[in-house]
């Protein structure tokens, strides 16, 4: 194919041009590149550090449950629907309490014979609160037609993000100091951190006696309620560079 003299020096340019650009890399890239080599050089290493902190367990759940016995499967399921619906309207009304149903069961009896002799049923309705009065006040007034089976304390999760993130900069400031202690150990200058994982273990109660023997006497009538304490946990898990020069 004949190519005219302009169109010759044309694509000489262009060959130029692009044989100038593999040449010579941008700085920018330069700098990764080397950057990419020396990490692959450093060693690596793994620790974890945490923080946590006892707090009061400021929320309760009541639960309130009732039972019903009847011939008919029909008739218990009436009976059971009736005296939740009552319950729930009167429970509603106070903006501090959540009211929500919870577990509903109707299972049949059998006799000696084997054959189905009468029908029970079960239903749960559940009052949380960080009022522990206007909950223990409700729970009274409730107890005639369903009494208190059960009392749970907890952290609000409120309150458990307020200590986590007061934890954070505890278990942050543990984390790098174990971290330059091991580079120190080691013999090496400092560190680069190479990930991070952060976990919260959540509130972790402690058993209190003292709940246990509310949760039996407060279908009598209203009593004080007084949570006890939980541990809130922050840890932080992660790797890090070992290098011999302060980056």
């Amino acid at each position: 194919m004949y190519l005219s003299r302009q169109s010759r020096k044309w694509l000489s340019g262009i060959a130029l041009c692009i044989g100038a650009g593999a040449l010579v890399l941008p700085a920018s890239a330069q700098q990764s590149a080397d950057t990419e080599t020396k990490v692959g050089k450093w060693p690596q290493a793994s620790l974890r550090a945490e923080a946590s902190a006892e707090v009061p367990q400021d929320s309760v759940k009541i639960t309130l449950a009732t039972e019903v016995s009847d011939a008919s499967q029909t008739a218990v399921a009436k009976a059971l629907s009736k005296a939740l619906e009552s319950v729930m309207t009167d429970a509603k009304g106070n903006p501090k309490i959540k009211v929500s149903s919870g577990n509903y069961h109707v299972w049949p009896m059998n006799n000696d014979k084997g054959k189905i002799s009468n029908w029970r049923g079960r239903g749960e309705i559940f009052l949380e609160s960080t009022d522990f009065g206007a909950a223990s006040e409700l729970a009274g007034k409730l107890s005639d037609r369903m009494p208190v089976a059960n009392l749970a304390f907890s952290v609000s999760p409120q309150e458990r993000a307020k200590q986590e993130q007061a934890l954070l900069a505890q278990a942050a400031q543990a984390f790098q100091a174990r971290a330059q202690a091991l580079a120190n150990a080691f013999g090496y200058a400092g560190y680069t951190v190479r990930s991070i994982d952060l976990n919260g273990a959540g509130a972790q109660p402690y058993p209190q006696a003292g709940a246990r023997m509310m949760s039996m006497a407060a279908d009598k009538a209203s009593v004080p309620l007084e949570g006890g304490t939980a541990m809130v946990t922050v840890s932080i898990q992660g790797s890090i560079f070992l290098h011999s020069t302060q980056k």
